[in-house]
């Protein structure tokens, strides 16, 4: 057995679980990182394809744990998102129509500080930058290695690995996805369903400038999105059916680029696809709970959410801000970090976003996932509402931002 007192034990050191390791030893927690890829593997420079909207109060922590300056110089501001509904591609660059929507960042300005209303980033180099932050702070990291077992009595959380080596800390906390071991082995199940769609996923560089400027095109198989880079590129997240996307994904890049030219050619401009695509089928999966005896959920492996609002990662680093205030808090009044009454705190503060929001998220895909024309009218209503009315649209716009509710410090820009 380890003989290393630790505080917490943290499964899986992807985005999550690296900002949890960070933020958690920022408020003095002694933590130890398992996860199954070697640590290297961090900073592969094409580790998933995918880029990452992260709103503005989600940097503001990141600012505040130290990994910030190390993002800004790849993060692309995201100064409006414009939204359409309809069946061919480019209506969201002529002028506004009963549906179309737009979110301007220099509306809620007076609020944010000039803030955009979020950043887009590559995952490889959010990896790099968290990768390289936990190093630098000396938090430990087994791996590869992963849970094999986890083992809950008195005081304290045993954690086996496969060598047999084990680890002993009051707290563990599963941060390893949608397949979470740590969920598993604290018994608690899964509610949700698949969409029969999967995201198509690839780089682009544009043969014009973006301007700072998100499109959010819904189509009857799914949205399309069309998400700004630096260096003049874009992410392209193309929502199709699960066989649309899969003879995407084995298609010649030649008819891959035929075929996105063939729908979406006019608007995005000499498009030239860099570098490999990817397919990911997607899913609803929130756990019935977030906390076990001695153990706590946070991200993917609390609740996994279509990406139609890319609010995936904003939310799991919103349970990282909650989950580590409320540990450093415990453990500074000298309070047992993995007793039920402390993780119930953090259950309470997550809980209800948790669901309204994965709730909030099907039924909008519900919503625009079709092409039948009362549907139609009714959502295209909707959206010319919403567009009309200034306060409203601020709402939607600090609430994608992150900067509603009770938020957790780390989020206001706070260190613990």
């Amino acid at each position: 057995m380890s003989s290393e007192p630790y505080d917490v034990i943290i499964a899986g050191a992807g985005l999550v679980g690296a900002t949890f390791a960070l933020a958690a030893a920022q408020g003095g927690l002694k933590v130890v990182v398992v996860d199954p890829q070697p640590f290297d593997a961090q900073l592969a420079p094409t580790f998933d394809g995918r880029s990452t909207a992260i709103a503005f109060s989600t940097f503001r922590m990141l600012d505040a744990l130290g990994v910030g300056a190390a993002l800004r110089p790849h993060a692309c501001r995201m100064d409006r998102i414009l939204v359409t509904d309809g069946r061919r591609p480019g209506a969201a660059s002529r002028a506004p129509s009963s549906a179309f929507l737009r979110f301007d960042a220099d509306e809620i300005g007076d609020r944010t500080n000039g803030e955009p209303l979020g950043y887009m980033v590559e995952n490889r180099r959010i990896r790099s930058a968290l990768a390289e932050a936990v190093t630098a702070a000396g938090i430990e990291v087994r791996a590869p290695a992963s849970v094999s077992g986890v083992e809950v009595g008195p005081g304290r959380a045993i954690v086996t690995l496969p060598d047999g080596a084990t680890l002993e800390a009051p707290l563990v906390v599963g941060a390893e996805g949608r397949g979470s071991p740590v969920r598993r082995a604290a018994g608690i199940d899964t509610l949700g369903w698949g969409y029969g769609q999967s995201g198509v996923v690839a780089t682009v560089a544009l043969g014009r400038d973006h301007g700072n400027v998100a499109h959010e095109y819904f189509l009857p198989d799914g949205p399309f999105a069309i998400l700004p880079l630096t260096e003049q590129r874009a992410s392209l997240v193309w929502t199709e059916s699960t066989r649309r996307a899969e003879a995407l994904k084995t298609a010649s890049d030649a008819a891959f680029h035929a075929h996105l030219m063939r729908r979406f050619g006019d608007f995005l401009d000499e498009v030239a696809v860099v570098g490999p695509r990817f397919v990911y089928p997607l899913s609803l999966q929130l756990a019935e709970a977030l906390t076990a005896p001695r153990i706590a959920l946070v991200g993917d492996a609390a609740h996994g959410v279509h990406p139609v609002a890319g609010q995936g990662l904003n939310m799991g680093l919103k349970d990282v801000a909650a989950l580590a205030e409320v540990l450093v808090e415990a453990a500074r009044l000298g309070e047992d970090i993995g007793v039920e009454t402390v993780l119930e705190r953090y259950a309470r503060w997550r809980r209800f976003d948790n669901v309204a929001l994965a709730a909030g998220f099907d039924g909008f895909v519900r919503l625009f996932s079709n092409d039948l024309p009362p549907v139609r009218l009714a959502r295209d209503v909707g959206i010319a509402v919403v567009n009309r009315i200034a306060p409203l649209r601020r709402a939607f716009m600090h609430e994608a931002g992150g900067a509603t509710g009770d938020l957790p410090r780390l989020l206001r820009g706070e260190a613990l």
